[in-house]
């Protein structure tokens, strides 16, 4: 059976706090993630994405006690997915920051897999300023 999913984790000196501030903000998607948002917008309790002219609604949750954040969506099939972001204290200080998505099909993991290690460097460097 194929992946259903991939997980790729970073490492950086900034605090936990500091990075889940970024994510909180759903706005900073788009600089951080522009493979899956070009824009996000709040409308009706709930945000719509614009990628390359398309729009569609995901729903962005916030678990501030985790410092996890899942930004999920309708998918094929009646199914919901999307990308599940968690940020963990490192003992020494720091964060690691790990951020798993579903594979679409015909979608190759390798090609997935360097669009997320791209997201968590922009992430951290958007962190970090």
């Amino acid at each position: 059976m194929p992946p259903q999913t991939t997980t790729r984790a970073a490492e950086t000196n900034l605090e936990p706090s500091v990075i889940y501030r970024v994510l909180a903000e759903p706005s900073n998607i788009p600089r951080w993630a522009p493979t899956f948002a070009d824009a996000i917008e709040r409308v009706d309790g709930h945000f719509r994405v614009t990628k390359i002219g398309e729009t569609f609604d995901v729903e962005v949750v916030l678990h501030p006690s985790a410092l996890a954040v899942d930004i999920v969506r309708s998918m094929a099939n009646n199914r919901r997915g999307g990308a599940y972001v968690r940020v963990t204290p490192r003992p020494m200080g720091g964060s690691s920051i790990a951020i798993t998505v579903p594979l679409a099909p015909n979608v190759d993991e390798a090609e997935a897999a360097k669009t997320l290690e791209q997201e968590l460097a922009d992430l951290i460097g958007l962190a970090q300023r």
